[in-house]
């Protein structure tokens, strides 16, 4: 990625129909934004780009602009899918999208926060690691459960939503936890869950967990997903859907505060390429 600019010119929000709930607040200047974190530490928000593009992330300021370029070294841009970060401020770049369910080198890149003022930085340490229930590379076509494009980290481990790109979708996906610590791991499915049958909408595009740690949301095409009163496991009876009024490739979402949320959407045909506000307590209300 040689630029990307986030503006804020009022003209986007009168010129898109962006529904009810969603926001305009800034332009993203190039395509494929796939995955953001706003860091509640440093009140940043960062940015990167998937499969093809440079192994950099972008600090996004308040002003619109880019304000710093960090360069992860040694880290092979293969598919950076979504990126998250810790009660400290680290920042995890997870190098896993898998569109053919054929992938063995998934991994996930710590960067430490002391780091990130650096123009270029090398990981603390990665995390290797395979599924434990996948034996095919890939599997049969009716069986591709482990492309993922969605994570969060909580407490030292990682929780992973897979994007179902199975033949016949049907909504199922699962969720896998590894630890946050170096090495090679096995990553242990504690879940499956259902979002609804329209892949276009319903693939499961990015995750992100509120600061106080008791609300999920997960992102589809043109729906979030909410887990709410979260304690450790995941339960289909609280995984609540609000539709959002607007369709687009809707790529990454991340907690600005436990009321308010950031979502991201790569540019697709002269439409998107956006970023976005939505408050929970406004979609709640009028569901």
């Amino acid at each position: 990625m040689k630029n990307i600019l986030l503006s804020i010119p009022f003209l986007f929000c009168s010129c898109n129909n962006t529904g009810k709930y969603l926001k305009v607040v800034g332009e993203l200047d190039k395509n494929e934004i796939s995955g953001i974190q706003y860091i509640t530490k440093t009140n940043d928000v960062w940015a990167l780009e998937d499969s093809g593009n440079k192994n950099e992330i972008y600090r996004l300021g308040k002003n619109g602009g880019i304000e710093h370029t960090v360069e992860i070294e040694g880290a092979e841009n293969e598919d950076w899918e979504d990126m998250t970060a810790d009660s400290s401020g680290n920042i995890y770049i997870g190098d896993f999208g898998n569109n053919d369910n054929d992938r063995k080198n998934l991994v996930i890149y710590k960067v430490n926060q002391a780091d990130l003022r650096n123009d270029e930085v090398k990981p603390e340490y990665e995390i290797t690691f395979k599924y434990e229930d996948q034996k095919e590379f890939p599997p049969k076509k009716s069986e591709r459960y482990f492309d993922v494009e969605a994570f969060f980290e909580k407490d030292g481990f990682f929780y992973l939503f897979t994007k179902n790109r199975s033949a016949g979708f049907n909504g199922d996906f699962s969720v896998y936890k590894l630890p946050n610590k170096a090495g090679n791991y096995t990553a242990k499915r504690i879940a499956t869950l259902n979002s609804c049958g329209a892949y276009r909408k319903c693939a499961i595009a990015a995750a992100d967990i509120s600061p106080d740690g008791k609300t999920i949301a997960l992102l589809g095409g043109d729906k979030i997903w909410l887990i709410e009163h979260y304690n450790g496991t995941f339960i289909q009876d609280r995984m609540q859907q609000y539709e959002l009024g607007h369709y687009s490739e809707k790529e990454g979402i991340t907690f600005k505060d436990n009321n308010t949320l950031l979502i991201a959407d790569e540019k697709d045909k002269g439409t998107g390429g956006l970023l976005y506000e939505i408050k929970i307590s406004q979609l709640k209300a009028e569901r």
